[in-house]
C-alpha cells in the first residue's frame, strides 16, 4: 500500500514532513469512534483488520469480499476507510433496519467526528415519495378527473391527510408519515417509476422530492440505498451520480435481489392500472372495457400455471392473452398519442404519465416473445393476483460490464456463502476473499443443541414431538424464545399447541407489526415470539429477552422453485452443493446469528432437525458456517443449561 495524504476536510495533518498512512489514519480515527461509543466501546481486531481491508480495496481499485460475523461493527468498518479516502460511495443494504441504522446512527455519529463532517444521504424508488403533480391535481378546483380510479371507500379522508401533510413535509418520503396510507391512498398521491415522465416534462420537476432527494445523493459523500435500487442503477445507469467505491452489506441476498431487479413482471393489474391511469382522459369507453377484459383474461390464464416455470414456447392460453393485452396496450398508445397538444394541464400532465406507462408495458410484452435461455419464466402469486415474473439465469455479466469494470467494491455480511463470489462473477477479477471472525465468546455463552433424536421431518410422527420438544426448552429458558419456522402453517401449528400449555405470552408474527411485535417482545422478558422467514434475519434482540432460539427444520430451498430449478439445471451434478446447501447454510446461521447480540448474552441454538447430526455427507458444511458454539446432542445438558441461564437473569431482575 502506498502513502497517501489524508483529505485536509477529515483531519489536520501532522507537523511532521511524513504524511501518515491511510491504515494509519482509518486505525486511528476507528480509535477515536471506539473511544466515543457508550462505555467506551470494546476492542474488536476483527473490526480494525476488515476496514483496513476496505482501506487497502479502495486504494487499490480491487474488490473484497467480506464475512464478519455479529459484533464485529463492520458498518464503521467500511464507513470509516471510505471517509478517509475521501472519495463518493454508495452503500447498498437489503434491509430497511440497516438502512435507518446507517443514516439515523452510524453516519451521524461518525460525522461529528470528523473535522467538517461528512455529507450523507438516502436515496430510495421514486414511489416512495409523495408527488407534487398528483397534490397539485387534486387540490386543483378544475381537477373533474378524480383520482384515476385508484381509491376505494374510506381512502378519501387518507388522501386528505395526505394532501396536509405534502404542504408541510421537507423530504416528501413516506417513511416519515404518521401513519400507514393504504394502498389506494398512497397511489392516489404518487408515481412510480414506469409513469413518471421526468424532472424536465413535470409541471412540478423543479419541486419535485424525488427529484431532490436524487440531487441530495449526488451531492452526497455517502449515499445509502436498497439493494433493488442499486441493481436498477446497474441495469440502467440512470439511477445514482458516478462513485468510486460500492459497499454491499448483507451480499448473501444480492444475486437474488439482482435478479428480481433486472427481470420484469407482469399481470392482469399492470393491465387494470393502466386502465386506471386512462380512463379519464380517453373518450373511448369501448377501448377502456377491452383493455381491462385483456387483462381478466391474463389473470385467468395465469392462474392456471401458478407455482410452474414457463418455457419460451409458452401455453396456447397465455400466449393469446398476453397477443390480446399488447394489442389493447397499442391501441390505448395511439389514442394516448391523438390527445391534442392544447388540451387542458391536467389532461396533458396525466397523457405524459400514461404514456410513460404503457410503453414500459409494451416493452415487457414484446420481451415476453423474444425469451432466451439465460432467461427464467414462471408464475407466482396469490389465487387472486397471479404474476408472471421473468429473470436473468445468471446476473455475473451484468456485474462484469456494470460493476466489477467500474469500481472498487466490498461484499460483506455475517454470514457469506462460500459459492457466492463464483456465482457473482467477482472470482474473473482482482479480488480478496476475508473472514474477519466475531468478538463474541460462542464457546462459553452459545450452545448448538441438535435434536438427533426426534424423527425425520417427513416423518409423520415429527410434528407432534417436536411440539414435545419445544414445549420442554421454553420452560427450561423461562420463555426469552425466538422460535423460527420454516412455514407459516408449522408456526400455527406450534402457537396453537403450546399457548394453552406454556405460563408464558405467546406471540406469533401476524398479531403486530413487526416493529411494535419486537418491542412488546422485548419488553415482556418471559414471554415467546413465533415467527416465520422474515424473522431469520435483520431482527436485533440483545438482553434478557432471549435465550433461546429455536429452528424447526434445515431451511433447504423449495424443490420446485422456478428459478433455483432453472439454476440446478444450469449446474447439474454440482446443484445440490451450489444451490441448495449455500442457501441453507446461509440462512440457518442467519437464524442462529439472532441470539448472540453482544458481549454478555448467552444462550442456546436448538436446531429440531436431526439431519444436522446425521447427515455425514453435508453436516459439517452447515455446522461451519454456523458461529463457533459448543455442540451438544444431550437434552439434559442443553436444559441444565438454560436452568442457569434463567437462574442467573431471575437474580438480576430481582435486584434491579
Amino acid at each position: 500500500m502506498s502513502d497517501t495524504t489524508t483529505p485536509e476536510h477529515l483531519a489536520e495533518r501532522p507537523e511532521a514532513s511524513a504524511e501518515p498512512r491511510a491504515s494509519d489514519t482509518i486505525r486511528g480515527l476507528l480509535a477515536t469512534a471506539t473511544e466515543a461509543l457508550p462505555g467506551g466501546g470494546e476492542d474488536r481486531p476483527g473490526q480494525v483488520e476488515m476496514a483496513e481491508a476496505v482501506g487497502a480495496t479502495i486504494e487499490s481499485g480491487e474488490h473484497l469480499v467480506v464475512q464478519a460475523g455479529t459484533g464485529t461493527g463492520k458498518s464503521l468498518a467500511y464507513l470509516v476507510p471510505v471517509v478517509v479516502s475521501g472519495e463518493r460511495a454508495v452503500v447498498a443494504t437489503a434491509t430497511k433496519a440497516l438502512q435507518d441504522q446507517l443514516a439515523n446512527k452510524d453516519l451521524p455519529f461518525l460525522s461529528a467526528l470528523v473535522p467538517g463532517g461528512i455529507t450523507f444521504a438516502v436515496l430510495k424508488g421514486r414511489s416512495n415519495y409523495v408527488c407534487r403533480q398528483r397534490i397539485a391535481e387534486i387540490e386543483s378546483p378544475s381537477d373533474q378527473l378524480g383520482f384515476e380510479g385508484f381509491t376505494d371507500a374510506g381512502d378519501d379522508e387518507q388522501i386528505a391527510e395526505l394532501v396536509e401533510w405534502a404542504a408541510t413535509t421537507v423530504s416528501g418520503d413516506r417513511a416519515e408519515l404518521p401513519f400507514e396510507p393504504s394502498v389506494g391512498a398512497w397511489s392516489a398521491v404518487s408515481v412510480g417509476p414506469r409513469e413518471c415522465p421526468g424532472k424536465a416534462r413535470c409541471p412540478q420537476g423543479e419541486t419535485c422530492f424525488a427529484e431532490q432527494a436524487r440531487e441530495q445523493a449526488a451531492a452526497a459523500d455517502i449515499t445509502v440505498v436498497n439493494s433493488h435500487l442499486y441493481g436498477l442503477h446497474l441495469a440502467t445507469d440512470a439511477v445514482l451520480a458516478e462513485h468510486k467505491v460500492a459497499i454491499i452489506d448483507e451480499a448473501h441476498q444480492f444475486e437474488d435481489v439482482l435478479s428480481a431487479t433486472l427481470g420484469f413482471e407482469l399481470s392482469g393489474g399492470r393491465m387494470r392500472h393502466l386502465v386506471r391511469t386512462t380512463q379519464a382522459i380517453l373518450d373511448d369507453a369501448d377501448l377502456v372495457i377491452r383493455a381491462d377484459e385483456a387483462g381478466d383474461e391474463l389473470a385467468d390464464a395465469l392462474r392456471r400455471y401458478r407455482d410452474q416455470r414457463l418455457s419460451a414456447d409458452l401455453p396456447e392460453d397465455l400466449a393469446a392473452a398476453l397477443i390480446s393485452c399488447r394489442s389493447r396496450a397499442d391501441r390505448i398508445h395511439n389514442a394516448l398519442r391523438n390527445i391534442p397538444d392544447d388540451a387542458p394541464d391536467d389532461v396533458k400532465n396525466r397523457k405524459l404519465r400514461a404514456v410513460q406507462s404503457v410503453t414500459a408495458l409494451i416493452d415487457d410484452l414484446d420481451a415476453m416473445s423474444t425469451l432466451s435461455d439465460e432467461q427464467v419464466a414462471w408464475v407466482e402469486g396469490s389465487e387472486g393476483a397471479p404474476v408472471l415474473k421473468v429473470a436473468p439465469l445468471r446476473v455475473d455479466d451484468v456485474l462484469h460490464e456494470k460493476l466489477w469494470q467500474q469500481r472498487a467494491t466490498v461484499l460483506t455480511s455475517a454470514t457469506m456463502p462460500t459459492s457466492l463470489p463464483d456465482r457473482l462473477g467477482i472470482t474473473s477479477h482482482p479480488h480478496r476473499v476475508l473472514d474477519v471472525g466475531s468478538p463474541f465468546d460462542y464457546e462459553n455463552n452459545a450452545m448448538l443443541y441438535c435434536a438427533a433424536h426426534l424423527p425425520d421431518p417427513r416423518d409423520d410422527n415429527y410434528r407432534d414431538a417436536l411440539h414435545q420438544e419445544l414445549e420442554q426448552l421454553i420452560v427450561a429458558a423461562g420463555g426469552r424464545t425466538l422460535a423460527l419456522f420454516t412455514s407459516r402453517r408449522a408456526m400455527l401449528e406450534a402457537a396453537d399447541e403450546l399457548e394453552p400449555l406454556l405460563p408464558y405470552a405467546v406471540y406469533t408474527q401476524d398479531q403486530l407489526p413487526k416493529a411494535k411485535l419486537i418491542e412488546a417482545f422485548t419488553t415482556d422478558e418471559s414471554s415467546c415470539l413465533f415467527a416465520t422467514m422474515s424473522f431469520w434475519q435483520g431482527v436485533d434482540i440483545p438482553g434478557p429477552a432471549l435465550s433461546l432460539v429455536t429452528i424447526d427444520r434445515l431451511p433447504f430451498p423449495r424443490p420446485d422453485d422456478p428459478l433455483l430449478q432453472a439454476r440446478r439445471d444450469l449446474a447439474g451434478n454440482r446443484a445440490f452443493r451450489e444451490i441448495d446447501l449455500p442457501r441453507a447454510a446461509t440462512l440457518l446461521a442467519q437464524g442462529a446469528g439472532r441470539l448472540i447480540r453482544r458481549s454478555t448474552d448467552h444462550g442456546v441454538v436448538a436446531v429440531f432437525d436431526p439431519r444436522l447430526a446425521t447427515k455425514k455427507s453435508y453436516r459439517w458444511d452447515i455446522i461451519k458456517a454456523l458461529p463457533p458454539m459448543t455442540r451438544t446432542r444431550d437434552t439434559e445438558r442443553v436444559v441444565k443449561f438454560l436452568n442457569a441461564i434463567r437462574s442467573r437473569r431471575d437474580e438480576a431482575t430481582a435486584t434491579r
